[in-house]
Formats: structure tokens, C-alpha cells, sequence
């Protein structure tokens, strides 16, 4: 037997407090099987409600199989209702959050574009129109592969800004970039082959691939990008490449190095993936064409819009050699059947109507001057720095001769409210970068950016006068 409570106060109506008691007391065995419970009247009676008030709640009860009626006898609990006996857990004490990220107010991190710049007017009115005037067709089940008009748009870009080389059916739309990796890697690593990846390479990469218990094959990358020399003497799954930005040392590869690696995939008779994540973003000179347009037929080329537009879209692509394109468009149905379709379809009016190369050509002047600002800051906080990585992207890396930017160290960085990343972070092999870092600066000011510069320079000069290192 159980006590029913009524709180008229609570905005949980009397009928579902009356039905959550005597279910809460069926399943915590207050409430035996097989024992009958008060009449509907004799109940209502006791708890001051109305009679209607405890039938609705028995009805739903019974509905639902937690009582049942005996014509003549009443209403009981009814059989196998009851969850079998399990101690309560004592609940657990987790160890605090460190509350270090909200002491952090300048954040070096890397790819975090300026969200601040986003084209959201643009946006809203193409939104508002796609709604109001697009078919019936834009708001059901879409193709695995994309839509036709997004893809359509992407086949003229890319040739213009890249010089990728394909047809729109070759092009898969995915949710970012990082959705078009792990299906790569899930169709390629079937057999077990190992990935030949960039070392260092970005940790989201990484994480992908071990995600996917593929075998990992690291690869020299110097400031100049992939070193094909390293490359494995048995054929791997494929090669994974940022070859116009490569993260996180910032090299742009040499033709001839791009032409070595094609060399390498045509004899291995293997595929080269390239992630081509910001190459829109160069401040000297043009962008250097994708691999793909040199090799349409060993590369799979990826990229994303989540740097140039924004995060919040999710939406990349992966275009894949004519021969691959059936097995992707499998994987990616059962991924996610397909991405919005209303997305795809404001991103192609976008692209279209010259939106995208307006967007881009305001961020490359926003960027460069972002870049120069924390060239300069370093240049003039820190006397033995090196500045490495191409005119490019958004971010650098910089080089202190005598300081290994370990855990501790970084730690130590964080407490002064900046944030910057070492390159051993993203390293395979251990121990080639310890005296290297990331500052990304998309997403800063030029306020931030100076304010982060002269914070990291009084931490480190507190720790190079205790070691007698300068910096």
C-alpha cells in the first residue's frame, strides 16, 4: 500500500500525479504484484479529487499493463510489472571540472574562423526564399549524394578557384568535413591496409582514423609539407595530404613533391585523400591548385565551408574518382540518409549569385591584417622567436629555441588567461617539436591578438629567468 499525495500547486496535473505514484510505487515494489488496489471512489474519497480524476489515471494504468480488472473483484497490480530488486548505486563523486577554460579569455585556438563576419542578412534573405518559393521537393527525402543544384554550383567553383576536375555526380555532400573522412576511411579500410598520414597532422584527423582501428603510418612533414620519401614501401589504404595548408606546420607542397606523391599512388595503385580545409585564405601570391587537378583519378579530394562561411552550416563535400562513386554513395545513405537539403539549397543560391567570392575576398583582407598584427606582436615581445608556416590559412606556428612547451608548461600559459597549443599535441612521433606552438587568430581581434601576445611573453619570461633561458 502506498500514500497518493495531491500538490495543486505543482503545474503537473492532479491526473498524471495520481498515475505517476502508483506506477512509481508498481515498479519500486511499493505496490505488490497481485495486490489490490482502493476502489476509484474510495480513493478520490481519501485524497480529495474527483472521482473522473483517479478513473482517468486507472485507465491509463491499465492501458499500459501496469493493473488490471477482475469483473467483480476489483483492480489489482498485475502481473510481471515489477523491476527485479537492484541496490540503489551510492552516487558517485566525479573529480571537479578544471575551471581553467573560463579563466581563458584570449584562445590561440586554430580553424576557428570569425564568426562575427558571417553574411547572416545575406543569409536570412536567401533563407526566407528558399522556404517560400522552393518545390515540395526541397522539403522530402533527398538524394545520398546531395543536391543537384549545390553540386551543380560546386563543379564551376571548384574548377575556377582549385582547379579541381570533375563531373557534379563525382561530388557527395556531407555533414563538414570531418563526416566525409570517417566514410573514406570506412570504405578504403577494409582490408586492413595501414593509412599513410602526415605527421604532425591535425588530432581530429588522427582521431578519425584510430576511431576507424585503422593501422596509422606516419610520415615526415617538414616546412615545405609531405616528405614523399617517407612514404611506405608496401601499398597503404591511402594517403592521407593537406597539401595547400598543411596542419599544423603551415607548408604549401612544391609541385614537385605533389607530382613525387602522384608517382607513389600510381604505383601503389592506391589513392591520395586530400583535405583541402582553407586554401582560399592566401595573403602572397595565388592559391596553389589541388592535386586533384592533376590527378582526378587517384585523388579523392575533400573540403568544407565550415572555415570560409561558418561551423554551424555542416556542410563539406568529398568528390571521388568515377570508379568509388557507387560504394560512397552507399556508405552515405546509411550515414545519414542525406544532408538538409534546404542548407544545400541557400549554399548554392550563395555560390551562384557571387556571394561566396565577395565573402571571401572581404575575410582574405580581414585575415592578412589579423596575421601581420600577430607577426608583428611576436617579432617585437620575442627576441629569438621563428615564425613558421606560409602566408597563409589562419594560423602560424611559432619557434622557441630552448623551451619545451610541455603539459606543465602549457598549463602554466592557460593560468595566465591564453591559450596557445604545441605542436607535440598533434604529433605521432614524439619529441621532433617541443620547442614549437600554434596561435590561431581567425576568431580574435586585433586587441586580443596584441593583449595574448604580451600575456604569453610574461609567462615565459618568468620561466626563462628561473631557467636562464632566453626567449
Amino acid at each position: 500500500m502506498i500514500f497518493i499525495t495531491i500538490d495543486r500547486s505543482q503545474s503537473i496535473s492532479l491526473t498524471h500525479q495520481i498515475y505517476d505514484q502508483v506506477r512509481n510505487g508498481i515498479l519500486e515494489k511499493q505496490l505488490k504484484e497481485g495486490e489490490k488496489l482502493p476502489s476509484s471512489r474510495e480513493l478520490a474519497g481519501s485524497i480529495g479529487v474527483s472521482r473522473n480524476i483517479v478513473l482517468e489515471a486507472y485507465e491509463r494504468l491499465i492501458a499500459e499493463g501496469y493493473l488490471e480488472v477482475r469483473p467483480k473483484s476489483g483492480t489489482f497490480v498485475a502481473q510481471g510489472t515489477s523491476l527485479p530488486f537492484m541496490e540503489r548505486k551510492k552516487k558517485m563523486d566525479f573529480p571537479k571540472k578544471n575551471n581553467d577554460s573560463a579563466k581563458v579569455f584570449i584562445d590561440f585556438k586554430a580553424g576557428n574562423p570569425a564568426i562575427d563576419y558571417f553574411p547572416r542578412k545575406k543569409w536570412a534573405q536567401l533563407s526566407k526564399e528558399i522556404c517560400l518559393h522552393s518545390s515540395e521537393e526541397a522539403f522530402g527525402y533527398g538524394e545520398a549524394s546531395g543536391s543537384a543544384e549545390l553540386r551543380d554550383a560546386l563543379v564551376n567553383y571548384l574548377k575556377r578557384v582549385r582547379g579541381v576536375q570533375c563531373r557534379a555526380e563525382q561530388i557527395f555532400i556531407t555533414s563538414g568535413a570531418t563526416q566525409g573522412l570517417k566514410l573514406i576511411t570506412e570504405m578504403l579500410g577494409k582490408d586492413d591496409n595501414p593509412i599513410a598520414v602526415e605527421d604532425p597532422v591535425t588530432d581530429e584527423m588522427r582521431n578519425i582514423f584510430t576511431y576507424s582501428k585503422a593501422k596509422i603510418i606516419p610520415v615526415p612533414v617538414d616546412e615545405n609539407g609531405i616528405d614523399p620519401n617517407g612514404l611506405p614501401q608496401d601499398a597503404p589504404s591511402f594517403v592521407f595530404v593537406i597539401p595547400s595548408h598543411q596542419f599544423p606546420l603551415g607548408g604549401i607542397l612544391s609541385i614537385q613533391r605533389r607530382l613525387q606523391l602522384i608517382e607513389y599512388a600510381q604505383k601503389m595503385n592506391c589513392y591520395i585523400v586530400e583535405d583541402d580545409y582553407d586554401s582560399e585564405f592566401t595573403y602572397e601570391g595565388a592559391p596553389v591548385p589541388s592535386i586533384q587537378g592533376i590527378a582526378p583519378n587517384h585523388v579523392i579530394y575533400v573540403g568544407t565551408f565550415s572555415k570560409i562561411l561558418s561551423p554551424g552550416l555542416r556542410i563539406g563535400y568529398a568528390i571521388l574518382p568515377e570508379e568509388l562513386v557507387d560504394s560512397f554513395e552507399q556508405i552515405k545513405w546509411f550515414s545519414d540518409r542525406h544532408t538538409s537539403s534546404l542548407e544545400q539549397l541557400v549554399l548554392a543560391r550563395f555560390i551562384k549569385e557571387g556571394y561566396l567570392d565577395r565573402h571571401v575576398r572581404k575575410m582574405k583582407k580581414i585575415y592578412k591584417e589579423k596575421r601581420e598584427r600577430l607577426v608583428s606582436a611576436i617579432q617585437q615581445n620575442f627576441q629569438y622567436a621563428t615564425i613558421i608556416g606560409k602566408s597563409a590559412g589562419m594560423h602560424l606556428v611559432v619557434e622557441i629555441p630552448g623551451i619545451d612547451f610541455q603539459p606543465a608548461l602549457i598549463h602554466k600559459i592557460q593560468e595566465s588567461g591564453v591559450k596557445v597549443y604545441p605542436i607535440e599535441q598533434y604529433s605521432l612521433e614524439k619529441g621532433k617539436h617541443k620547442d614549437r606552438f600554434v596561435m590561431g587568430y581567425g576568431g580574435l581581434t586585433l586587441e586580443e591578438i596584441e593583449a595574448g601576445v604580451q600575456l604569453l611573453r610574461k609567462t615565459l619570461n618568468e620561466i626563462s629567468s628561473f631557467n636562464g633561458k632566453p626567449i
